[in-house]
C-alpha cells in the first residue's frame, strides 16, 4: 500500500463535485453551426496552440491534399508569428491569420476543423466552445486534465454533432493493430493480466521566478488553473509536472499505451471496478507535484487486472503486454513480441475481428470530417483511455484503493476520493 500523500501539497488545487455542469464562455463571438462537408471539398482547419505537438499537427495537415491550414492562435506571439511564416511559405502567400485568443478562432463560420494542441488544463473549454460553434476538432492527448471535464467534453460533442480525433495516434500504426487483433481473437487465450509500461522521467530546470516575457500572456496561459507566479520552467515543456497544468508523464502517456491495452481488451466504452496504489513517489521541493514514479491496479468485473507503471517498474518496460491462459502479446514503439513466437505467424481471418486498418491518423480524421464516421480514436474511447489515469492519480493521491462505477462514473463511498475528480476555474472562466 502506498504512503497517503497529503491533500495540501496540492495547493492551488480546488476540488468541485459538480463539475459536470455546463461551461461558462464570457464574450464568446457567436459563430453560425456548420454541418458535415461535402464530399471532395477543402477542409480549413484552425490551429489552436501551435508548439511542439501543435506544430506537428499542423505540419501534418498541411502536407494532406484535401486540407488548407488558414489561421493559427497561440497566447505566446513568438511560436504564433513562427507558425504563421510556416504556413505562409506552404502555400506561397501571407494569408494565414494569427489570434491570441481562441475565441476569435472558434468565431470563425469559414472554418470547419479545429487542431487543439494545449497544454492538458485549455483542453475541456476550447473543445466544447469549439463543439458549440459547430467544428470538428483534433485534440491531444490525455483527453481531459481531470475525468469530469472528459465527461462533459464527450456529451458536448455528442450533443452537437461533431467529430472528434484524439491524437493517440499509435491505434493507426500497424503493430499495434496486430497485437490488438491477435488479443481480441483469443490467440492468447483468456486474459488475466495486462502491463502498461509508460515512461521514467524527472522534470528539469532551476524554478526561478521572473516576470513574464512580454512576446508571452501569461495570465490567459495560466486561464482556468489557480494562478501562480511565472517561472520560465513552469511553462511550455514543464508544466506537465505540476498538478494545476499537466498529469506528469503518467498522463502524457496514458492515452497511448493505457489506450491500447484498452483496444486490445475491447473495452473502450468501460473501466475498472477497482484501482488499488502500489507505490508512488512525489516530488518533494520546487514547482513540481505530478508524480515522478507511479505504480497502480486497476481490476475490472471480468477478473483482468491492469497494472500501469512506469517503465523501470514493469518487466517488459515501456509498451502494452497482454498475459493469457495460452501466452502473451506485447507492443512497443520499437515493435511487437510474442510467446509462443508462433503468434507472430497467425494471420487474423476476414470471419474473426478486424480492427479498422487506418490510412494514417490525421488522414483518418479528415476523410471522417467528410463522410461523419467515427473516427478510430473517437471522444468516448480517449476518455476511458484518460479516465484510467485519472483513476490511477486519485488512488494514489489518496493512498487507498478506490471502487468505481463505470456506468455512473463515481467513486463508491470514499466522498474525498470522487471530489478529486473534477476541478473548480478561475474567473472568468467556469464550470
Amino acid at each position: 500500500m502506498t504512503t497517503p500523500r497529503p491533500l495540501d501539497r496540492r495547493q492551488f488545487i480546488t476540488v468541485a463535485t459538480a463539475a459536470t455542469a455546463g461551461l461558462s464562455f464570457p464574450n464568446l463571438i457567436p459563430a453560425r453551426a456548420h454541418g458535415a462537408v461535402a464530399p471532395g471539398n477543402r477542409v480549413t482547419i484552425g490551429c489552436l496552440g501551435v508548439g511542439n505537438m501543435g506544430g506537428g499537427n499542423m505540419n501534418s495537415f498541411m502536407n494532406l491534399p484535401d486540407t488548407r491550414v488558414v489561421a493559427v492562435c497561440d497566447v505566446d506571439a513568438s511560436r504564433l508569428e513562427k507558425a504563421k511564416a510556416s504556413v505562409d511559405k506552404k502555400y506561397g502567400n501571407s494569408d494565414c491569420k494569427t489570434y491570441s485568443d481562441f475565441r476569435e478562432l472558434i468565431a470563425r463560420a469559414d472554418i470547419d476543423v479545429i487542431s487543439l494542441a494545449t497544454p492538458d488544463h485549455w483542453h475541456a473549454i476550447p473543445a466544447i466552445a469549439a463543439a458549440r460553434a459547430g467544428k470538428d476538432i483534433y485534440g491531444e492527448k490525455p483527453f481531459s486534465h481531470d475525468l469530469r471535464e472528459g465527461r462533459a467534453m464527450v456529451n458536448a460533442l455528442k450533443q452537437h454533432g461533431r467529430v472528434w480525433q484524439t491524437g493517440s495516434w499509435q491505434r493507426s500504426v500497424g503493430n499495434f493493430r496486430v497485437a490488438a487483433e491477435l488479443v481480441r481473437n483469443g490467440r492468447i487465450g483468456k486474459i488475466h493480466t495486462v502491463e502498461v509500461g509508460l515512461p521514467n522521467g524527472r522534470p528539469g530546470g532551476s524554478q526561478e521566478f521572473s516576470d513574464p516575457p512580454p512576446e508571452l500572456d501569461y495570465n490567459f496561459w495560466i486561464g482556468p488553473s489557480p494562478w501562480a507566479p511565472y517561472s520560465a520552467d513552469r511553462t511550455h515543456w514543464n508544466w506537465r509536472w505540476q498538478l494545476d497544468f499537466g498529469g506528469g508523464q503518467m498522463m502524457d502517456w496514458i492515452g497511448h499505451h493505457g489506450d491500447i491495452a484498452h483496444w486490445g481488451l475491447g473495452y473502450d466504452t468501460t473501466g475498472p471496478v477497482e484501482v488499488e496504489p502500489i507505490n508512488s513517489e512525489w516530488p518533494k521541493e520546487g514547482l513540481w507535484d505530478a508524480p515522478v514514479g507511479y505504480k497502480f491496479a486497476a481490476k475490472y468485473r471480468t477478473g483482468v487486472t491492469l497494472t500501469v507503471a512506469n517503465a523501470s517498474q514493469q518487466p517488459k518496460g515501456m509498451g502494452a503486454r497482454w498475459i493469457g491462459d495460452k501466452g502473451w502479446v506485447w507492443v512497443d514503439r520499437s515493435g511487437i513480441d510474442a510467446e509462443p513466437k508462433s503468434l507472430l505467424k497467425e494471420v487474423v481471418g476476414a470471419g474473426e475481428i478486424n480492427l479498422i486498418r487506418s490510412p494514417g491518423h490525421h488522414r483518418n480524421f479528415i476523410d471522417c470530417v467528410k463522410t461523419r464516421g467515427m473516427t478510430i480514436t473517437p471522444a468516448e474511447v480517449a476518455h476511458r483511455s484518460a479516465s484510467l489515469g485519472h483513476l490511477g492519480q486519485v488512488a494514489m493521491t489518496v493512498g487507498r484503493k478506490i471502487r468505481w462505477n463505470p456506468e455512473k462514473e463515481e467513486i463508491l463511498n470514499d466522498p474525498t476520493a470522487n471530489a478529486l475528480l473534477g476541478r473548480s476555474k478561475r474567473e472568468p472562466w467556469q464550470m
